[in-house]
């Protein structure tokens, strides 16, 4: 078991670049489709190819990564306020504000360029890490404390067309953080737990069940079949070579 726990330990730190609880996520050096690396939906910043993608309360930075040691700022796209996280997908950018979801080309890396905007009618302001696949973009919308607003919602987001996302769905959830997905399931951290949600139908989540009611999740990383979670004092690793069905494996403080 020590083994077996060392390993776990050195999966997570090599996955984990830094974390920070400004808004309860974890920061990466990079995740998602066509990035380098793996790491959290409540990010400020991913690598993605040769360039490092950052965001401020306002901008987004784009660092040249051609020499690694050296980094260089090649670019600073004003994006709007209140920016909170970034997602990157193929060759664009999901970028989370407390207002609206933005979606960015880096077509051109170095020259991002924005494409669309997307709105959910129910939150006025919110807290809002998105992450995205295929033909769909998931946000959790926290209203609490200082996210303001009266309603917490997941919110599943058409992004066939980048330049026009729509929202087609919500669901209820009680105080959302990040989140993210395996296979044809979609983890929801949770100040109440983890909540699992079948996307076997991509744009109408169907809840199944809830791990750890009693644990305040921050955040996920599906890393091939383990699920490695931020809790309030730690990390927990589940199996999910099941992605419905996750087994706790082990807890590191």
């Amino acid at each position: 078991m020590k083994i077996l726990n060392s390993l776990y330990v050195l999966v997570a730190i090599m996955l984990l670049a830094s974390c920070g609880k400004d808004g309860g996520g974890l920061e990466s050096a990079g995740f998602g489709g066509g990035a380098t690396g793996a790491g959290g939906s409540m990010a400020r910043f991913t690598i993605v190819g040769n360039y490092m993608y950052a965001v401020d309360e306002q901008n987004l930075r784009v660092y040249n990564l051609n020499n690694p040691t050296t980094p260089v700022l090649s670019n600073t796209v004003p994006i709007g306020f209140s920016i909170e996280t970034i997602y990157p997908y193929q060759d664009k950018l999901f970028i989370g504000s407390t207002s609206v979801m933005y979606i960015y080309s880096i077509a051109n890396p170095e020259q991002p360029t924005r494409l669309g905007v997307g709105i959910s009618p129910q939150v006025m302001r919110r807290c809002d890490p998105v992450i995205a696949r295929d033909t769909v973009a998931y946000a959790t919308l926290r209203t609490n404390g200082a996210c303001g607003g009266t309603q917490s919602i997941l919110s599943i987001f058409n992004i066939k067309t980048p330049t026009n996302p729509v929202q087609v769905s919500t669901r209820n959830v009680q105080e959302p953080y990040g989140l993210g997905f395996a296979d044809t399931c979609l983890y929801v951290c949770d100040r109440q737990g983890l909540n699992v949600f079948s996307i076997a139908k991509a744009y109408q989540p169907v809840y199944l069940n809830k791990l750890l009611p009693t644990q305040w999740f921050y955040d996920v990383i599906p890393y091939n079949s383990t699920l490695i979670c931020w809790v309030n004092d730690g990390l927990i690793l589940y199996n999910i070579a099941n992605p419905a069905n996750p087994i706790y494996l082990t807890k590191i403080i």
